[in-house]
């Protein structure tokens, strides 16, 4: 005795067509996603963990773990730990100095503000990391996080590395910083710039103070608009740093008076 369907042959027929139409539509979005390669797997993952960890504290099995790869893999695309966080940071850090680099020759060709010319400068160096911020193609907010660890990590091959390879950029900047501050000794400028970038670079870093920034409108949806208010609320601040009269007698005296 046979068992007869309750439903219609045709009916079946339709259903399965349809299932298999959602299928392969399903399958074809799919294949229609950008595929992310294993070497930037493995980049995307070694800044993430950097970012957290930083350099000492980023092991390899770690970026095997998160990117989903072998250590192979790794060595054959890289070679070694150290190349491969030479290109995790460069990569970022090489398209940010030669914005910096451009808008800086832009402003040296129209000549800086009589008044102003300081903060010029000071923004010419932090406007292109605040755009960087926006730009997912380029890590979008992890930028700013990137930015901040890379300054600070004290790692000596990041410090060798940064300062190797950007030696000219830091020598250009320098150089105007100079000019717009022709009675401040050298070792002065250099312990100035020392202590206001690397400062800021790790406050731009820290969640509590992206947070405060939102409060201004900087964030990762900001304007170049929005920008140019944020510079104009730091570079007045950052230019006084610069300007400050500093070991006065004065200054000396009402210190030494605390440990009187």
């Amino acid at each position: 005795m046979s068992i007869m369907s309750s439903q219609p042959v045709f009916a079946l027929d339709l259903q399965s067509l349809i299932r298999a139409k959602s299928v392969a539509s399903a399958a074809s979005a799919s294949d229609q996603r950008p595929k992310v390669s294993t070497k930037d797997r493995i980049l995307n993952a070694t800044e993430a963990l950097f970012i957290a960890r930083g350099f000492d504290g980023t092991s390899l099995r770690a970026i095997t773990t998160d990117a989903a790869v072998n250590l192979a893999a790794v060595n054959y695309h890289f070679g070694s730990k150290e190349e491969l966080f030479s290109l995790v940071l460069t990569r970022r850090i090489d398209v940010l100095n030669a914005e910096r680099l451009r808008r800086l020759d832009a402003l040296e060709t129209v000549g800086l503000d009589g008044v102003h010319g300081l903060e010029q400068i000071i923004a010419t160096l932090f406007l292109p990391a605040l755009a960087l911020a926006r730009d997912t193609a380029q890590g979008g907010e992890d930028f700013l996080r990137l930015l901040g660890r890379a300054y600070a990590d004290p790692a000596p091959f990041v410090r060798s590395l940064l300062a190797e390879r950007y030696a000219s950029t830091n020598a250009r900047f320098k150089a105007a910083f100079a000019r717009a501050l022709p009675d401040l000794a050298n070792e002065d400028l250099s312990m100035r710039l020392h202590f206001i970038l690397d400062s800021v670079a790790a406050s731009l870093a820290a969640d509590d103070v992206r947070r405060q920034l939102k409060g201004l409108k900087i964030n990762a949806r900001a304007n170049d608009e929005d920008d140019l208010q944020f510079l104009a609320y730091l570079a007045p601040f950052l230019a006084a740093a610069l300007r400050a009269a500093v070991r006065q007698p004065k200054q000396i005296a009402a210190l030494k008076a605390l440990a009187a």
